[in-house]
């Protein structure tokens, strides 16, 4: 928790219910312990879909399909998503979800390593929303801005790793100094990369949010 926890309580206890087949695909997810964007997130998500009423979206990391779902309902009607996924349990659960939220024809679920996947991308996209492994973001950083459009949005989540992202290394556990040093080494490079204009928000889990400059 980066943000004080009563602040997010008050804040998430105003939130309006989401669309049933959403509101159902989240109590599933938590009740098999599927991480999927927060409260604050989907809010946050939701509006600014609303601002920017993008046609192509990318999102990195499908999981279940709910946060591709609820962008595929606040997107243009003629709007579209490809969606990308590596672990391979959760494929059949997202395209399964895609078919409920008779969402198939909208969502595109791009089965594999976003390392790969990327490269062999070649349309440009209004919005990404990267939200996969947290140690692979500034791998799949080039990818991203070679792929986003001139005043597009790239939406990044969980950057902050639950607070421990500020820490010196040598608090943060053995084990999670590879992605503590990746991380930092993302948010370095939004916010100093020619190409990007970035805000960094103590929203969540941390999100940011950059602007490809054109």
């Amino acid at each position: 928790m980066i943000v004080d926890e009563r602040i997010v309580t008050f804040i998430n206890s105003m939130e309006t219910e989401n669309s049933e087949i959403l509101e159902t695909i989240e109590r599933e997810a938590l009740a098999a312990k599927v991480p999927i964007i927060r409260k604050e997130m989907q809010s946050f998500l939701k509006t600014l879909l609303m601002i920017l009423k993008p046609m192509r979206v990318l999102e990195v990391g499908t999981a279940v399909g709910f946060s591709a779902i609820l962008m595929s309902e606040l997107i243009p009607a003629d709007g579209r998503i490809t969606t990308i996924e590596n672990y391979e349990k959760r494929i059949p659960l997202a395209k399964d979800n895609f078919r409920r939220a008779g969402k198939e024809e909208v969502i595109t679920l791009l089965e594999g390593d976003a390392l790969d996947i990327l490269p062999t991308l070649t349309e440009e996209y209004d919005f990404i929303f990267m939200d996969a492994a947290k140690g692979q973001y500034i791998h799949f950083l080039p990818q991203v801005l070679r792929l986003l459009k001139r005043g597009g949005v790239l939406l990044s989540d969980n950057v902050m790793q639950d607070g421990t992202v500020i820490e010196s290394r040598f608090a943060v556990e053995r084990r999670d100094r590879t992605i503590h040093a990746r991380m930092r080494e993302y948010l370095y490079e939004l916010k100093h990369h020619d190409l990007l204009q970035t805000s960094i928000l103590p929203l969540g889990d941390g999100v940011a949010l950059s602007v490809k400059k054109g």
